[in-house]
């Protein structure tokens, strides 16, 4: 049977359209913003990409995966595809808190961080797998770039792990920049994006805790000459335990997650729950 998980689908149609909650909250008035300063970018102009950050190394070795029996895709895989709750597009824009947070989660502080592009995390835990998400998405999205992104989300996967350019961070960034008429990759003049996660939740465990699928949701930022916006996203990975830590599994993409505001009521109802450091 040929292998289908990178080709298009109705998931992968779910995923774009999970970020279409942030990109109706953000784009449409940076773009108005950039009309009114007479410096749109025409999202037809190909820009060079962005020069790899010095903390990226050149060439990222692919890791082992620690191999203690075999692993139950099957299950593995019903975890991931198994549906997230979905919230209407105004649940993603900033709002009150919520007076009852809920429990928090506390998560490990990464492992290896120092002359890194991407800090890494090897605490064997669900927990452990939420950080490394969390320093994985906060990097990707930096910028709102594609070309990012996927070097980004590349450099943590295992191989044959899902195209990157089918997550939810890139088919954000680039249609983020494409409602906002910018171009497609490549630094913009005026042009600044931030993404704090705070908030996360573990969907479930898998391979005797080899596996789980974990979600994260931040406050995306994005200022363009002047004009700023906020919006929350949500992101759901499925992660593998390897000798090296947590990476992206090689196996089928995960369900889109609930983008909401970070601490709202619509955030709780998902499941989110604050992320805290450990001491």
């Amino acid at each position: 049977m040929p292998d289908t998980r990178n080709q298009p689908t109705q998931e992968a149609t779910r995923r774009r359209q999970a970020g279409a909650n942030l990109i109706a909250v953000i784009a449409a008035g940076l773009l108005v913003a950039a009309v009114a300063a007479g410096v749109v970018v025409s999202h037809r102009t190909t820009a060079p990409p962005a020069p790899p950050s010095p903390k990226q190394p050149p060439t990222p070795a692919e890791p082992e995966v620690t191999d203690q029996g075999g692993w139950d895709v099957a299950a593995e895989e019903a975890l991931a595809r198994r549906p997230m709750l979905r919230l209407p597009v105004q649940d993603a824009a900033p709002q009150p808190l919520t007076e009852s947070a809920g429990d928090f989660i506390t998560i490990p502080r990464p492992t290896d961080s120092s002359d890194q592009w991407i800090p890494k995390v090897r605490v064997p835990t669900p927990e452990g797998a939420l950080a490394q998400l969390k320093a994985l998405s906060e990097v990707a999205l930096n910028g709102v770039d594609p070309a990012v992104v996927d070097r980004a989300y590349r450099e943590l996967q295992l191989p044959g792990a899902p195209d990157p350019g089918m997550s939810v961070p890139h088919s954000t960034a680039a249609d983020l920049r494409l409602a906002a008429r910018m171009a497609s990759s490549g630094p913009v003049p005026g042009l600044t994006a931030t993404y704090e996660v705070t908030h996360g939740l573990v969907k479930g465990i898998g391979d005797q805790g080899r596996f789980t699928v974990v979600c994260v949701l931040g406050e995306l930022v994005v200022d363009y000459r002047g004009a700023t916006a906020k919006g929350g996203l949500g992101e759901c990975q499925s992660m593998r335990l390897t000798d090296e830590g947590w990476r992206i599994s090689p196996t089928a993409p995960a369900a889109p997650a609930p983008s909401a505001w970070p601490g709202s009521a619509p955030a709780l109802r998902a499941g989110y729950r604050e992320l805290r450091d450990a001491p």
